[in-house]
């Protein structure tokens, strides 16, 4: 199991300089990616808000080792030329250190509504399936023509690729318990989904991984690596509750637990803390090993 941070792009984490400031301490303290919200504006009030690629470009500048990337971008909302070009040229600065996160966007009404954009969920989802389809296919390297319901490319070639071959993985987000994210994260490399409690705070467990295993497994055509992605909050303490609770999770399917943060008062000096502490890898002794893990 790997072990990562995501952060908003928000409040305290607004600034580029703070952020790569907490990559750096993430990997000297070693932990393995760090990953940011991507937003333009926030549906919940106004708020200090960052563009991510600027933020991920000073994270890859500061880092040496960890993995990075958008969790999650909204591919519908972007023009897939420009974030073919984004994407290559931070996985090449980094050395072939990127994950792309993708989903539908939060919220459809905050991130395509403001705009004057339709937020009808199906014309969201048919965007964002077309695009990244694109977006493979640009990163190839190789001539693209591409038509679709909503997307065009007319003889384009794309260079330079990618550092990663055949290209950079790629994860899709979603909200649990809807079953479209986990269907549409079969056809790619990874599952990232927000798994929220009634009291609006993290909450995975083995029972839910475990289903979003089997519903991956049912639909997952390759046989290539997969990486189910668990967002939740842990302690720096080694309390015998928390070694069983992330061990669970991972022993259920998770490959990646990611130590999840909020745009509120304190949250980054929290941030710092837990980073400093270290990751809980002996958390998930008896979960997939790292070898499994894309």
């Amino acid at each position: 199991m790997r072990f990562g941070l995501c952060v908003p792009c928000l409040g305290e984490f607004a600034d580029p300089r703070r952020v790569a400031e907490l990559a750096r301490r993430a990997e000297e303290s070693g932990w393995d990616g760090l990953y940011v919200w991507d937003h333009v504006v926030f549906p919940f009030g106004a708020v200090e808000v960052a563009d991510p690629w600027v933020l991920l470009t000073l994270v890859a500048a500061a880092t040496e080792r960890i993995s990075f990337g958008p969790l999650v971008t909204p591919i519908a909302r972007r023009r897939v030329g420009t974030l073919a070009r984004q994407t290559t040229s931070l996985d090449r600065l980094s050395n072939g250190r990127l994950v792309l996160g993708a989903g539908l966007g939060f919220t459809l009404e905050a991130e395509y509504g403001t705009w004057g954009e339709s937020i009808e969920p199906r014309e969201v989802a048919a965007r964002l399936d077309e695009g990244l389809d694109l977006l493979a296919a640009l990163w190839s390297g190789e001539r693209v023509d591409f038509t679709g319901r909503h997307l065009t490319a007319t003889d384009v070639t794309f260079l330079p690729t990618p550092v990663q071959r055949p290209r950079p993985p790629i994860w899709i987000g979603g909200n649990w318990p809807s079953r479209a994210p986990v269907r549409r994260a079969a056809r790619w490399d990874g599952f990232a989904p927000m798994i929220i409690g009634p009291d609006g705070s993290f909450a995975p467990t083995p029972e839910i991984v475990g289903e979003m295993t089997r519903i991956i497994g049912a639909h997952r055509e390759s046989s290539t690596p997969f990486d189910m992605v668990v967002t939740g909050r842990t302690p720096a303490d080694r309390s015998a509750e928390t070694v069983d609770r992330v061990a669970a999770v991972a022993a259920a399917g998770a490959t990646w637990w990611l130590e999840g943060f909020h745009p509120g008062p304190g949250e980054y000096e929290q941030a710092l803390r837990r980073v400093e502490s270290g990751p809980p890898r002996e958390f998930a002794a008896t979960g997939p090993s790292e070898e499994q893990s894309a």
